[in-house]
C-alpha cells in the first residue's frame, strides 16, 4: 500500500473510532472510552439494574445503555408491580429503541402455598385475575410472554391428581390469554424441592395436555442445569413446546463463563434450530462496578461467536 493510501486509511478508521465514541458519551453512560455495539446472533434480554453503575440511575437510560450495546430485547420481573404510566413510558421507550420485550411475572398472589397443585377455587381465582391484569400490563409495554410458576407441591394429594389441577387452571388462564395473543411460559424451578413444577419433561407433558399456544416451557438453562443435567439433549426432546429461555451459570446464578455450563455450545445448539424469540439473562454480575457490567458484555460477545 502507497504511503499516501496507508495515511488517508488509517484517518478515516480514527474518526470513525472517535466518532463511536461520541455516540455512546451521548447517551449520558460514558462507561467505555469507545462503543462497541454487538451484533448478537440471539436476543439476549438484560433487566433493569444489570448496567446500572454504567448507565445511572434512570430505567430509560438503562434501556438506551442496552440498546448502544447491542442488546435487542430486554425483561422485567416485576413490571406487574409498576405504575400503569411508567408501564406505558417503558413499551414506549422499547419501541423507540427496536428492542423487544421479554417476560414479566404473572402476580398470583405472591405466596407459593397458593399453588395451583391444590385445586382450591380461592388459588385458582387469584390466578385467574394475575391473568386478566397480565392483558392489560402486555398491551402498555408490548410484550407477548409472561412467566407462569404452579406454585407449591401439594403433598396430601396423589401427584396425577395434582397434575389434573395444574392442567385446568392453565387451560382456564390460556382462555384468558390465547384471545390476546399472549403466550405464559412455565418455569420449572430449582430453588426448593418443595416445588411442584421441577423438570422440562414434567413442564412438556402440562403444556402438551393445556394443548394450547398460549401455554409454553420457560427452560431456564440455571435451573435445568442442577435439576436435571443433559441440557442440550433434553432441549432437543421439549423443543416443540418451548417458548423461552432464561439462563445464569452454575454454581452462582451469574453471566456465563463464571461456571460449568458450556453456553457456547448450548446457545449454538439453539441458534442452528433457528430459535427467534428471547434468552433472558436472569442472573447477577460476578463483579461488581463498571468493570462487572463490562465483564457480562464480554461474556456474552464470547460465548456468541458461532
Amino acid at each position: 500500500m502507497e504511503r499516501r493510501s496507508f495515511l488517508k486509511s488509517t484517518a478515516v478508521a480514527a474518526g470513525a473510532v472517535v466518532s463511536g465514541s461520541l455516540a455512546h458519551a451521548a447517551t449520558g453512560t460514558g462507561s467505555k472510552s469507545v462503543a462497541e455495539k454487538h451484533n448478537f446472533n440471539l436476543k439476549y434480554a438484560p433487566h433493569f439494574g444489570m448496567f446500572r453503575q454504567s448507565a445511572g440511575e434512570d430505567l430509560m437510560d438503562q434501556l438506551q445503555f442496552m440498546a448502544d450495546d447491542g442488546f435487542t430485547a430486554f425483561e422485567d420481573n416485576g413490571m406487574m408491580s409498576r405504575e400503569p404510566a411508567l408501564q406505558s413510558k417503558i413499551g414506549e421507550t422499547l419501541a423507540k429503541l427496536n428492542m423487544t420485550m421479554g417476560v414479566f411475572v404473572v402476580d398470583k398472589g405472591g405466596n407459593m402455598a397458593n399453588t395451583l397443585a391444590a385445586g382450591k377455587q380461592e388459588y385458582i381465582d387469584i390466578f385467574l385475575d394475575g391473568c386478566r391484569r397480565a392483558v392489560d400490563v402486555a398491551k402498555r409495554v408490548n410484550a407477548q410472554w409472561m412467566t407462569v410458576v404452579p406454585g407449591g407441591f401439594e403433598r396430601k394429594l396423589p401427584i396425577g391428581i395434582q397434575d389434573g389441577n395444574v392442567i385446568e387452571a392453565l387451560r382456564r388462564g390460556a382462555e384468558i390469554l390465547e384471545p390476546h395473543g399472549l403466550t405464559m411460559v412455565l418455569e420449572p424451578l430449582s430453588d426448593s424441592p418443595d416445588l411442584y413444577l421441577r423438570t422440562s419433561e414434567q413442564t412438556y407433558m402440562i403444556c402438551k395436555a393445556v394443548n394450547s399456544p398460549a401455554c409454553k416451557i420457560l427452560y431456564d438453562i440455571y435451573h435445568m442445569q442442577k435439576n436435571e443435567g443433559n441440557l442440550i439433549q433434553n432441549i432437543g426432546l421439549t423443543w416443540e413446546e418451548i417458548g423461552y429461555f432464561q439462563m445464569g451459570d452454575n454454581p452462582g446464578r451469574k453471566e456465563p463463563t463464571t461456571g460449568e455450563i458450556n453456553y457456547k455450545n448450548v446457545f449454538k445448539y439453539i441458534y442452528d434450530k433457528e430459535f427467534k424469540g428471547i434468552l433472558g439473562m436472569e442472573h447477577g454480575n460476578s463483579k461488581p462496578g463498571k468493570e462487572g457490567e463490562m465483564a457480562v458484555i464480554e461474556a456474552y460477545a464470547k460465548v456468541d461467536q458461532f
